[in-house]
């Protein structure tokens, strides 16, 4: 049910700009992971050779196969999880989140594994809502967590994790971000647009 009431609502959350920005500038051998139902697809530049993209959830998986067939670029759909990402260590040139770390299982695990299939030196993009910075929106999104409910209503979304905290706690260091509000003031839930980068074999 969640699954298709979000194919609904997803293009809402994200404008054309913001996806537009999240992936500019790609190159070489990409994942996508959590893919939804393909929205992302059509904004990959001509640059990106492959997008793998694994998405664990069938309907979702479904659509996103079918914009798969309409993309510019070479997109290649498949069953997978971010916590156990079906690929060979070192695989990507970069790696894309979008609306997925709040909710999978463990984030630490899935930014391990998202480590793992990173070449040294390789970007991670990613756009997610975080906790908010003020005490009273920080409150209301912990307990909405806490008491189990947004998470059931969600498929597992969590309103308050610091997931810019968990990227730089992974190991990536954060080149660019940018905080995009949205709702009435300290109420609102915000996201987080931006870029993060392995050290290189080098360093």
């Amino acid at each position: 049910m969640f699954a298709r009431f979000w194919s609904r609502m997803s293009g809402r959350v994200g404008s054309h700009r913001q996806r537009s920005e999240l992936l500019a500038g790609l190159r070489g051998r990409v994942l996508e992971v959590g893919a939804g139902d393909g929205r992302n697809f059509r904004y990959y530049p001509d640059e990106v050779s492959e997008v793998i993209a694994v998405e664990p959830e069938p309907y979702l998986r479904r659509l996103a196969s079918e914009a798969a067939q309409r993309a510019a670029v070479r997109v290649t759909v498949a069953h997978g999880v971010a916590e156990d990402v079906p690929h060979d260590d070192e695989a990507f040139d970069a790696v894309v989140t979008s609306l997925v770390l709040c909710s999978v299982t463990d984030q630490h695990v899935a930014l391990a594994e998202v480590r793992r299939v990173l070449v040294p030196g390789g970007e991670l993009r990613f756009f997610e809502h975080v906790v908010a910075e003020g005490s009273l929106g920080k409150t209301i999104q912990t307990g909405l967590d806490d008491s189990g409910v947004w998470p059931h209503l969600g498929a597992g979304c969590h309103l308050s994790r610091d997931t810019v905290a968990a990227i730089a706690a992974a190991g990536f260091t954060v080149e660019q971000l940018r905080r995009i509000n949205s709702g009435l003031g300290g109420l609102g839930i915000p996201f987080v647009l931006g870029s993060a980068r392995l050290a290189s074999a080098q360093a």
